[in-house]
């Protein structure tokens, strides 16, 4: 997802692919998870519609990765640089370690919104168009200046669960979007994922995610709830005007997810 993205939206990575078998399939499934979310080597090979579909039911496994390499190299740092230096450090290896993939969903997003002034096929045009306006550009740098912030907060006090958890609750918030919005393009990488991902997914992806912030409750409670708020309202803003999602919409959605979870779990 510079997004889950849209095949202009950000890159498309997917080809026909030959179906693996029943029995292989969740694990499969699980690889393409991480081979699209991440830059984690775990191999190569094609991504067919219905395979990316059923990947979201694991979205959350590359996040809880991404934040587990995280959180260890901070705790590793931690003591030996500036608490606003290793929250920089840290932003920086989150964008690395996916691609940079969801923050030019931010920066397309926005773009849209501010210049479609209320025309649906303005906004798609800009939101596909690869160049950054004012508005996404400030958008991009807010996001990751108070993300920068708020893991050099929570590690400079010794917390590092959120920034284990906050990844992986941020994938999985993007899971119900692809499943429950219309898609807003006829077509688009982001397009498969909606086409074939349903209930299951979101179950699966639940699952999941209460796995891994179960040692955390009660305190990832509050941090999760606005993660969701986050995207939730994210989505329905885009919705009203769209009247669906795109993959960049799906990628804004786990970068503001994201960072919600980490500035509520900065809260005293």
């Amino acid at each position: 997802m510079a997004t889950t993205g849209d095949a202009g939206d950000g890159g498309a990575r997917a080809a026909d692919a030959v179906p693996a078998p029943g029995a292989m399939r969740p694990l499969r499934d699980a690889r393409l998870a991480f081979q699209f979310l991440t830059r984690l080597p775990v191999g190569s090979g094609a991504m067919a519609g219905a395979d990316l579909g059923r990947s979201c039911a694991w979205f959350p496994l590359p996040g809880a990765a991404m934040g587990l390499l995280v959180a260890a190299g901070s705790w590793l740092v931690g003591p030996h640089l500036p608490p606003a230096l290793v929250g920089v450090l840290a932003a920086a290896a989150l964008a690395a370690l996916s691609g940079a993939l969801h923050l030019d969903g931010v920066a397309d997003v926005f773009d849209g919104l501010a210049g479609g002034r209320g025309d649906r096929e303005r906004t798609l045009a800009i939101m596909r168009d690869s160049r950054i306006g004012a508005l996404g550009a400030t958008a991009l740098v807010l996001v990751l200046l108070a993300k920068a912030a708020a893991l050099g907060d929570l590690v400079g006090r010794g917390e590092v669960w959120p920034v284990v958890v906050a990844p992986a609750v941020a994938r999985f918030a993007a899971v119900p979007l692809v499943v429950l919005f219309p898609y807003a393009r006829p077509e688009g990488l982001g397009k498969a994922f909606h086409g074939t991902a349903g209930r299951r997914e979101i179950a699966v992806a639940a699952i999941l995610t209460a796995a891994v912030i179960a040692r955390f409750v009660p305190g990832a409670l509050a941090p999760c709830a606005a993660a969701l708020a986050a995207a939730g309202g994210l989505a329905l803003l885009v919705h009203r005007r769209l009247g669906g999602l795109t993959g960049d919409v799906y990628g804004a959605c786990i970068e503001l997810a994201e960072l919600a979870f980490l500035v509520t779990a900065c809260v005293r």
